[in-house]
Order: C-alpha cells, then structure tokens, then sequence
C-alpha cells in the first residue's frame, strides 16, 4: 500500500508552534546583596541538614544544602524549593516567604530551627557556611 504524495503546502500548515513562557516564576537564586536566612535541622539527629535564605533587593530566595548531610539534604531540597516557588507564585517577597518558613517550620525531613534567623552579606556567604564543616 502506497502513501498518498503530501502536498507540501498542506504540511506547512500542519505544523503548530506553542510559544513557551520561562515556566512560573522564581526568585532569582543569587544574589550579591545582603541576605537573611535560617537554618534547617534534621528532625531525628538535629544536626543541620542546610539553609534557607531570601533577599529583597534582587528577589532572591534559595535552599542550599549543607555538604556533609549527603543525601538527607538533598531530598529534604524538594520541599523548601517547593514552598518557595509557592510563595513566588503568590506574589510574596522574599522575605515575606522566609517569615512564612519561619511560621511554618516544618518540612518533611528537617524543620526551621527556632530562632536562626540570622544576617548575611550575600548568598555566597551561604554557600560558603553549608560547605564548612559541623
């Protein structure tokens, strides 16, 4: 059985594009102004397990794991990234997002630490704490 011939035009016309967007919105995840953040603890051991941090002048907000948690860590990622995109979704700022953590500090492996919240000069700094040791 032989195929029809395609008309060339025709197959033209058969061809859809769908403009696609850069996805829902995030916050930036870097920035080199001041930040503030908290840190997130292992609900079993309570070591650290990472950090939560959030700036408003360049609508940045992250989770960075601590280095040596491994595995834990970067599990309990997923939940902090979510709550975050939530937040953005919702229009909050940064910082508003981080109080709502702070309020809510709960995660599925870790939680907020009480009372961590602590100043940073940038997100770097952040990185610089979760690739320290305990």
């Amino acid at each position: 059985m032989t195929e029809p011939a395609r008309n060339p035009a025709r197959r033209d016309q058969d061809v859809h594009f769908n403009l696609v967007g850069e996805g829902p919105p995030r916050y930036h995840t870097r920035t080199d102004k001041p930040v503030q953040y908290v840190s997130v603890v292992d609900k079993t051991g309570g070591a650290v397990i990472g950090y939560v941090w959030a700036g408003d002048e360049d609508d940045a907000a992250a989770w960075v794991p601590r280095d040596d948690a491994g595995g834990r860590a970067l599990a309990e990622g997923g939940h902090w990234h979510a709550r975050l995109r939530g937040a953005k979704e919702r229009g909050l700022l940064p910082s508003q997002a981080l109080a709502e953590l702070v309020s809510s500090p709960e995660g599925n492996r870790g939680r907020v630490l009480p009372d961590s919240l602590t100043d940073a000069p940038d997100s770097d700094a952040i990185d610089t704490l979760a690739a320290s040791d305990s």
